[in-house]
């Protein structure tokens, strides 16, 4: 047995050893969690096979939290099988921390996968309370990618909600795509609108919205309502930060036409189109606009109705409206009048020939001449030359360049087949039809309208197109001879549609959705297809509409619309009778806004309304040459023109609102 003081000494010095090893314990008990960096609720900046490593490399508490930031860096590189598998592999039991996080990327891989309302199920269940700056980042950026940019309320609640978490370009973002959401709502959707008391923010937005349609036509009012809305909501982020629209209007200018330049090709093939076009910006200019029409049309202006324009990239009209007559319209009420053509009548108009000559050296030789504004040139590609010339000139360039180009001097207008059928597009989708088929030619100009239709239809948010294609009347009247008719259903038009591309909101990247297998074929027996947008000419458009009666039931509603290529001369009573029901749709001046005016176009142009669409279409050009700066810089500018409701998207690519009108027992009447 030991003496007693040396157990004493012995246990006095095992105490501090003992201490320490049960703080290591401890701290070894504690080590995933004190030491480890991982952090699931801030940013995650590593790749995903960074984080991959990691999973295989922990063995402890932490390797959950490795996954949860693989998943999120698997789909910020859209990797969704990669991602997939990995939320499969999670274990059962999750910290709520860890639940919040899960659901947030649950609902990221469904957007991807274009589940959006999957998505909103799963952001619904998130407990917004609990998470972090990083996190509420993204749980709002969710929510607005999963409403697919269609303007609601919660979409305006998510966008206010984000606002105050963002800096820099991401908060400008914010403030721009607020604003577009707000001038995307029709008045019926702002009216409906129930908002909370407490709201101050979102009824400061809605306000800016009615003082912005208010005064959206007169450029310095517009600048004086919004400095006055800013003095009474000093505090919404909005007025201490504007939308980038709006703060353009703060230095708007109106554009110099002391000395216009107009470029078109005077000699060649597309000569007769610019003669009209000319035609057309001069009598605008001069005021004649309803003085008498001429009793003979000059020779230069006038060719055979049933001349084709050229079918090459720089056609200057569109296949579908060579040769047409307007309708004979029964106003059921007065047209939409366009607004008289106003500008600086003292302006200095210079025509330049782009026939002769390069379109550069045209281009220098104006700006010698002291232009101050160009309107053209008319043919594609000398608009794509122009267009990559950093000119320092304002543009008003008559076509489109295949690729838009967004410079803050140039804007585009047009008429062009693909035009017509985005505004088929919308017109269709407005009446509340949902599943559109398209029956086109068999060509490559029916693959332009196609394609043109089936791109605006899904921006609008409608699912996929079907597409039928036809031959020419001796194909159809086989066709009809041996009682084939003509089934309303086709095959998935497969196009590019704006949801495929990557989607970045406040630094939240959601890449283009998987690729999937075509949608099954579809047809009107199903109750499929309720609408049908048909692209044909008059003689076509009379063997096309029986032979869809032939395979149709009496009962079945589907309604049929049809562009201005069937509106053609010779529609007797008999062809308004056959056609009975159907829409379609035209440029205003042919479909009775103006009949003195187009009158006076027809006789000038012996009838053929291809030339009488061009000369409307020069009348216009003039209007907005003189409110150039308006179109590009003004947000919500419009002018009721002839060639249809005209106004600007943010590349300055003028759009065209057409008038559509409907056969009913015989007469022509507007759609209401």
């Amino acid at each position: 047995m030991l003496p007693s003081k040396v157990v004493r000494h012995k246990a006095g010095r095992l105490v501090p050893v003992l201490l320490a090893g049960l703080i290591l314990a401890a701290c070894s008990g504690q080590g995933p969690q004190q030491t480890s960096n991982v952090n699931i609720q801030g940013p995650a900046t590593g790749r995903s096979d960074y984080y991959l490593q990691q999973v295989q490399q922990s063995s402890d508490d932490s390797k959950t939290d490795w996954q949860l930031l693989a998943i999120r860096a698997l789909l910020k590189e859209g990797k969704y099988p990669q991602a997939a598998n990995q939320l499969n592999q999670l274990p059962q039991q999750l910290s709520e921390v860890q639940q919040q996080e899960l659901l947030l990327l649950r609902a990221q891989m469904q957007i991807g996968q274009q589940d959006f309302t999957g998505a909103q199920q799963l952001l619904g269940q998130v407990k917004s309370g609990g998470l972090s700056q990083d996190q509420q980042v993204r749980y709002y950026a969710l929510q607005i990618a999963a409403a697919q940019n269609r303007p609601s309320l919660s979409l305006l609640r998510a966008y206010i909600a984000q606002e105050p978490l963002l800096k820099g370009a991401d908060h400008q973002s914010n403030i721009d795509a607020t604003w577009q959401a707000l001038t995307q709502m029709t008045q019926d959707q702002i009216n409906s609108l129930v908002i909370n008391a407490d709201e101050n923010t979102l009824q400061g937005w809605l306000d800016l919205l009615n003082t912005w349609r208010a005064n959206s036509q007169d450029p310095q009012m517009l600048k004086a309502a919004i400095q006055d809305w800013q003095t009474r909501y000093p505090q919404n982020p909005g007025a201490k930060t504007l939308p980038t629209q709006l703060s353009q209007v703060q230095n708007f200018t109106k554009a110099s036409t002391n000395t216009i330049a107009l470029l078109l090709p005077l000699n060649g093939q597309a000569q007769v189109f610019a003669n009209a076009i000319q035609k057309g910006f001069t009598d605008a200019r001069n005021g004649v606009l309803n003085a008498p029409a001429p009793q003979a049309a000059p020779e230069a202006n006038t060719a055979d109705a049933s001349a084709q324009p050229p079918a090459d990239a720089n056609s200057v009209v569109s296949p579908a409206v060579a040769g047409n007559t307007p309708p004979q319209t029964e106003q059921s009420q007065p047209a939409a009048q366009p607004a008289a053509a106003q500008g600086n009548s003292n302006a200095q108009v210079k025509v330049y020939d782009t026939s002769s000559q390069p379109i550069a050296q045209v281009m220098q030789q104006a700006q010698q001449d002291g232009a101050t504004l160009v309107v053209g040139p008319l043919l594609k590609n000398d608009v794509e030359t122009v267009a990559n010339s950093n000119t320092p000139l304002n543009v008003l360039a008559l076509n489109e360049p295949e690729q838009i180009q967004n410079h803050p001097n140039i804007c585009y207008f047009a008429l062009s087949p693909e035009d017509e059928a985005r505004d088929a597009a919308h017109h269709i989708y407005e009446q509340g039809k949902r599943q559109p088929l398209l029956l086109v030619p068999r060509s490559s100009y029916g693959d332009r309208i196609s394609k043109a239709f089936a791109q605006e239809w899904q921006t609008l948010g409608g699912s996929t197109v079907l597409q039928q294609r036809f031959g020419g009347v001796g194909e159809l009247k086989q066709g009809i001879n041996s009682g084939a008719g003509i089934a309303l259903s086709g095959t998935p038009l497969n196009v590019e549609p704006a949801q495929s591309q990557s989607v970045a909101i406040a630094g939240l990247t959601i890449p283009a959705p998987q690729t999937s297998a075509p949608a099954p074929t579809a047809d009107a027996s199903s109750g499929s297809v309720d609408a049908v947008y048909i692209v044909a000419s008059q003689d076509e458009l009379q063997l096309i509409k029986p032979m869809i009666a032939m395979r149709t039931s009496s009962r079945n509603n589907t309604a049929l619309y049809a562009s201005s290529r069937s509106a053609q001369a010779g529609a007797g009573p008999d062809f308004r009778l056959e056609m009975d029901g159907l829409q379609f749709s035209d440029i205003p001046l042919l479909s009775g806004s103006n009949p003195g005016l187009m009158q006076q176009a027809a006789k000038s142009f012996n009838n053929d309304y291809s030339l009488v669409r061009l000369y409307a279409m020069g009348i216009d050009a003039w209007t907005l040459a003189n409110n150039f700066n308006q179109m590009r810089q003004v947000p919500g500018f419009a002018i009721d023109g002839n060639t249809g409701k005209l106004n600007a998207d943010t590349d300055c690519v003028i759009n065209r609102k057409l008038a559509w009108n409907q056969y009913r027992q015989g007469q022509i009447v507007p759609v209401q």
